[in-house]
């Protein structure tokens, strides 16, 4: 690879036309963020084209961000907002989701945006059942079992509040705010 200066010569058009085709291909078999897909054709171009300049494989990324908006299939809002859901369904905590997102490459706006709406509480109860803890425990509790429980809440990035009311609820509390859910 060579050092960028400002005699770069522009992408060919049979770059140009690679970057749509694989931006194409990409996007249908997955969703990806900006950040995403702009490094996987980075790389990939990297690997295709011998003596790509910095500056080329930059344009080659915006090429296939802009590409990839023109389709509406490129969409970090959409994106952050969707990830959200499925992973609040899964257990997982705003904390948990808004790491993810950001080292996803979403804008840290649009990750408080997204997760704004996401209750701990029933993301906690979710988690809960899943790893059979708190109402959902099989076994008796003892100070050992109930450390256990904590730090698994703790590791996943909800707050000790959240662990030690969800660790206290009866099932039947639990199952009916699960129920009452919009999902």
């Amino acid at each position: 690879m060579t050092q960028p200066d400002q005699t770069d010569p522009p992408p060919t058009s049979r770059m140009l036309s690679w970057v749509r085709n694989s931006a194409a291909y990409r996007l249908s078999k997955q969703m990806m963020t900006e950040k995403q897909l702009g490094d996987a054709i980075a790389r990939k171009a990297r690997q295709k084209f011998e003596g790509i300049t910095d500056n080329q494989l930059k344009a080659l990324s915006e090429a296939a961000i802009a590409f990839g908006k023109d389709m509406k299939a490129l969409d970090d809002t959409a994106y952050a907002e969707i990830r959200t859901r499925s992973a609040s369904r899964a257990g997982k905590s705003k904390k948990a989701i808004s790491q993810k997102l950001v080292q996803k490459g979403v804008d840290r706006q649009i990750v408080q945006e997204a997760v704004a709406e996401t209750d701990d509480l029933t993301a906690a109860i979710v988690f809960a059942r899943k790893r059979a803890f708190g109402p959902f425990r099989r076994v008796e509790l003892d100070e050992k079992q109930k450390a256990k429980e904590l730090s698994a809440f703790a590791r996943q990035g909800f707050s000790f509040e959240i662990g030690k009311r969800v660790l206290g609820m009866e099932r039947d509390e639990a199952e009916e705010l699960l129920v009452s859910l919009p999902w």
